[in-house]
Parts: structure tokens; sequence; C-alpha cells
């Protein structure tokens, strides 16, 4: 928790539960990657948070941007993003959505497949494309495995294709999975893309990027690797893979960007028991996995949590959210333990949330409003 923030939620006390984000920490976060990366142009993943305070943030710091869909292009271009500065990194689009971009002055498009590939030659011909290959993703901690990318050798099939159909094969793309805590990760799927750019150079298509993705991992309970480790392992591996003849290097940063920067206040609205001797008790907050914290979905991210008790005797808790369905626990098998004086009405922070928590956030379910916002 940023000064900025833990002074918001000590003088203004704002209802819960709400997300507040200190936008100066997304900036020096931008800073970081890019004196870990210097060599690299960063394209903030919108997904992560879409919010106008942040894209306009970005914008100012000459930031590019990954848009998943038509609507987060717009949403950059009212930001004041240049069309030039988007990518349209989602690899499965609608046709009238490629075309609306590629309208609005958008060029550079990802695919994996070639039938997505004969939608960009129809509807954004002469773009620069991009093909995503399948890499693994042991170490991440939000998989992002088989239901994007393809075989390398099929990459190889496409981009050779792609020339052939107007379009400019400009690279290859892959991703890690999202909170990759091992390094080595990075290092096998960028040998994996130098011996693509090799045969394909043979083939006369002439690449010029490799689009590393993101994956770079936040602190939330475990310690995670540094980003100037991840920076070196990368520079590492691009120059065993490319020599002194670096192709242009684009990362697209999400998590990294603005995780730390956030911090969800809520209330806990019920501690209890299920037996009289059952030493777990139940901890119940105003926020769930409805509400925003899709991604404790198998426990795989772990929030640390901030209580008005800690530093008191602790005892094991299962933990979640407000909601009738029995699917909105967050942990149960994580071995989470909290304070013994925690009771109804107590707030609680959930510690680097800046990211994947609004926009996961029901409009209803249940009658509960949506997650309130602050970007301070």
């Amino acid at each position: 928790m940023t000064p900025k923030v833990s002074r918001f939620l000590h003088d203004v006390a704002p209802a819960t539960p709400c997300l507040v984000v200190d936008v100066d920490r997304v900036a020096e976060n931008y800073a970081r990657l890019k004196a870990a990366l210097p060599l690299a142009r960063i394209y903030y993943a919108v997904k992560a948070n879409p919010a106008a305070p942040i894209l306009s943030r970005l914008v100012d710091l000459d930031s590019c941007f990954d848009a998943a869909s038509l609507e987060e292009v717009n949403l950059c271009l009212a930001n004041g993003a240049r069309p030039e500065a988007i990518s349209f990194g989602n690899t499965v689009k609608k046709e009238s959505a490629i075309k609306a971009a590629y309208d609005a002055g958008v060029r550079m498009f990802a695919f994996d497949s070639e039938p997505e590939l004969r939608k960009l030659a129809r509807s954004a011909p002469g773009s620069k494309v991009y093909c995503r290959i399948l890499v693994g993703n042991v170490g991440a901690e939000w998989p992002l495995s088989k239901k994007f990318g393809c075989e390398v050798e099929m990459a190889r099939e496409l981009m050779v294709l792609a020339g052939e159909l107007g379009l400019d094969p400009f690279g290859i793309s892959f991703h890690v999975g999202s909170q990759q805590t091992r390094t080595d990760a990075y290092e096998a799927a960028i040998a994996k893309v130098g011996l693509l750019f090799t045969d394909l150079k043979n083939a006369g298509v002439n690449l010029r990027m490799i689009n590393i993705g993101g994956g770079y991992p936040v602190r939330y309970r475990s310690e995670v690797p540094e980003i100037g480790a991840i920076g070196d392992a990368i520079m590492g591996a691009m120059v065993e893979a490319f020599g002194n003849a670096l192709p242009e290097m684009v990362v697209e940063p999400g998590r990294f960007i603005v995780g730390d920067a956030g911090v969800v206040s809520s209330e806990v609205v019920l501690v209890s028991q299920k037996g009289k001797d059952d030493p777990v008790r139940w901890v119940y907050l105003d926020i769930g996995r409805f509400g925003g914290l899709a991604e404790t979905e198998g426990e795989a991210i772990k929030y640390a949590f901030r209580t008005p008790h800690d530093g008191g005797a602790e005892g094991p808790v299962t933990i979640a959210g407000p909601t009738c369905d029995s699917t909105d626990t967050l942990y149960e098998k994580s071995n989470y333990r909290l304070p013994l004086a925690l009771d109804s009405g107590d707030r609680v922070e959930l510690l680097a949330t800046g990211a994947y928590v609004t926009t996961y956030a029901s409009q209803g379910f249940n009658g509960f409003a949506p997650l309130a916002e602050h970007y301070i």
C-alpha cells in the first residue's frame, strides 16, 4: 500500500467495497519496467485496468497499448492514444471489429490461425501482423496456454501466407502466463522464437519484431523475481538467440503496471464457525469472486490482507464473499490465518489488487452494486 492510498483510506474512509489506485505508482512501475528493458517498446495490456486516469497517464508517458477488443481500442483513442500506438492483440476478433479498428487507424494485429489471418487480409489490408505461438506456462500462477497460440510449424506456414495475402509479416509473439515466477520461462520461449526467425528468413520472410508478452509478476503473499532480474534474463536470451542483430522488442505488461498500485477496501460482514469445536472460522467479506476477485478461482492469485488487529493472535480461516452462491469462496485450502479479534464491521484491505479486479466485477449479481473505484 502506498502512503498516498493509506492517507486516502484514513482521511476519506470511502464506502466499501471499493478499489483505490495510486496513479503515481502506475507511472513509477512504467518507469521501472522501462529501466529493466530499455530496448523494448511497452504496450500496456488495457484489460488489466482500463480506467481513464490510468490510460491518460500512460499516454502522457508515451506508452503504447495492447487492446483486446474494439471497445478497448476506442477507450485508448478517447484518452489520447495515437492509433499507430495501438496493437489489436486478441487472436480472436469479429471481422467487423477488425475493420472498425483499421478504419480508426490501427495497423498492428495479432493472429494464430489461418481463418483469422484471412479476415485480416480482407479487412485490414497491408497491416503489420504477428503470429502468437504456444509456449510453456510452467511457473505461472495464472496460465494462459492452450486457448491462444499455435504450434511453431503452423506459425511458419502462416507467416509465409501472410506475405502472399498482401499483409506485412511483422513478427512473432508468445505469452509465458500471467504472474510468471520463473525467469527461465522467458529464456526458453525466446530461444524457440529465435529458431523460427531463422527458418522464416531462409523462406524469404523478413520478420522484424518479437513480442515477449506479459507475465511480469507483482508481490502478493510470496516473494517474486525482481523486474531487473527478469529484464537481465530476457536480454541474455535475446543476445543468445539473435546476436547483435536484435529485432524490435515489444512487451505487454498489465498486472506489473497496475497491480501494486491498487488496494481493495472491504468490510467484514460476518465471522462464524460451522461447529462449536471447529477451529476454522469463516470470514465473509462484502466483496467476493463475483465482485471482482475472480482470480481467486482455484486459489490461483493469493492476495495479502491487512486488518486493524494485525500483530495479535491468529487462527485458521476460510475466506468467502457475500453472495448466495457456494462458489463465492475465495480461500479454503491456502492456509490463510487472520487475527482472532477480527469481527463483523471491521475494515480490511486486500493489497496489490489494482489489476484484473474492476473489469471482472459483476454488474449486479445478487443485486450487489459494482465495485466503486477511486483514482488518486
